[in-house]
């Protein structure tokens, strides 16, 4: 049925949470998992820093979802599955373009993503990213609620 998933990861709890369900559905359904982090440069224009230039901190971000990416393909794989990851990065799109133009890339036939990432509650019941990713998406989306989520916006 989804012979191939696409899973962002920011390395937020949400994110998380939506990792292992995805690597459970992969299990159950003899998937393959694309794993993928968004390095979103549109964010150096808040994040300039007056101790790193622009393309340093590019670099660290690039690197810390290489990082997050091959842990996370590791863990699937210690687990059975089969598992590739990657880091993209692409300063004219936002993030939700990125995870699409991905799916269709790598031929994904599922999308599983954490509700909120690592920007936290832009809106109150969805991540501004997910929802994006959920209108926009050509393939099915299951975004997955973490515990912490509930709390935060009070619902159960």
């Amino acid at each position: 049925m989804y012979s191939r998933i696409l899973v962002p990861l920011d390395g937020s709890p949400p994110s998380q949470h939506g990792f292992d369900e995805a690597m459970a559905l992969a299990k159950q359904l003899g998937s393959s998992l694309q794993l993928l982090n968004v390095v979103d440069a549109r964010l150096l224009v808040a994040e300039v820093s007056a101790y790193l230039p622009p393309d340093r901190l590019l670099d660290d971000w690039r690197a810390a979802g290489e990082r997050l990416v091959s842990e996370a393909v590791e863990n699937a794989r210690s687990k059975g599955l089969v598992a590739e990851g990657a880091v993209r990065c692409d300063p004219g799109l936002r993030v939700c373009d990125i995870i699409v133009k991905e799916a269709v890339a790598c031929g994904a036939e599922l999308i599983v993503m954490g509700t909120h990432g690592r920007r936290g509650l832009r809106r109150l019941a969805l991540g501004s990213d997910a929802e994006l990713v959920l209108r926009e998406s050509p393939v099915p989306v299951l975004l997955v609620r973490g515990p912490e989520v509930a709390e935060e916006t009070g619902s159960p």
